[in-house]
């Protein structure tokens, strides 16, 4: 397999002197300081986990002879999907958001995990399936907008009804140009649904950092405004730097119930 990135593992992020450190493992801290006095920053520090969970997290995302990370299946229609024996979160977003980079991120310590990244917008064209050991499902969807496969709204409708071990969905949206209309769209599919959801903002190493202070104060207040089952902190990530990994990991490990000593979100 390939040999794991720089900043993949924790004890490399752990040797960096503290701001980066912070700047690494909570991206949306970092952005706090550069905020107006008085601003409410509750929402910034809902999820802070500490250096035990985080590390309990990330061994969930390392392959090792016990404990293996598989590719399992693909499908265009439930009947196809695998069963739903284990809890199960899924990322969705627009087919340029950079979901497959985020997801091949997330399972940099599982270098034999193959998740195909394309140069070519809408790529992903099915529902494909990881297993993370006997813990989780992970679920790459077909991404939305550009290049959406023909069946795109029949699949993902019926899976998000239908897939009753769904535990969270994770709502891609690109940090560089914020909330688009097809993004809304998805959100409103989801409130529709019921379906509790996360945001999480990509490709942050590509934004200005006034840029992304206003993109991440405008979601905010959207998600405060027009959403009931959205979490209220946004997740920020770089798949290039390795930003917000780390969080994110453990927050999927916290939603499938594989972190029970951090607080319910």
């Amino acid at each position: 397999g390939r040999a794991s990135p720089p900043l993949a593992a924790l004890s490399q992020v752990l040797r960096l002197e503290r701001s980066r450190r912070t700047a690494v493992v909570f991206p949306l801290q970092k952005l706090e300081r550069y905020l107006a006095p008085g601003t409410d920053t509750a929402r910034f520090r809902l999820f802070q986990p500490g250096l035990a969970a985080l590390q309990r997290a990330e061994a969930l995302f390392r392959s090792d002879r016990g404990h293996a990370i598989d590719y399992v299946s693909s499908a265009v229609r439930m009947d196809h999907a695998p069963p739903p024996a284990l809890p199960e979160v899924c990322f969705i977003g627009r087919s340029n958001v950079g979901k497959s980079s985020l997801i091949r991120a997330l399972f940099s310590l599982a270098p034999e995990v193959e998740v195909r990244v394309s140069k070519t917008p809408g790529h992903t064209k099915k529902m494909n399936f990881f297993k993370v050991g006997k813990y989780f499902t992970l679920v790459d969807m077909p991404g939305y907008g550009y290049r959406a496969p023909q069946d795109f709204v029949e699949m993902v409708e019926a899976y998000l009804q239908e897939r009753h071990n769904l535990k969270r969905t994770f709502l891609l949206v690109d940090g560089v140009v914020g909330l688009q209309k097809t993004d809304h769209i998805a959100v409103e599919m989801l409130e529709e649904f019921g379906i509790p959801y996360v945001m999480v903002l990509t490709k942050i190493d590509r934004a200005s950092r006034g840029l992304l202070l206003k993109n991440v104060l405008e979601i905010q207040d959207f998600v405060k405004e027009n959403t009931q089952g959205c979490f209220p902190q946004l997740f920020l990530v770089s798949s290039v730097e390795f930003s917000g990994v780390h969080l994110l990991r453990c927050f999927v490990a916290h939603v499938t119930g594989n972190l029970p000593t951090v607080e319910a979100c």
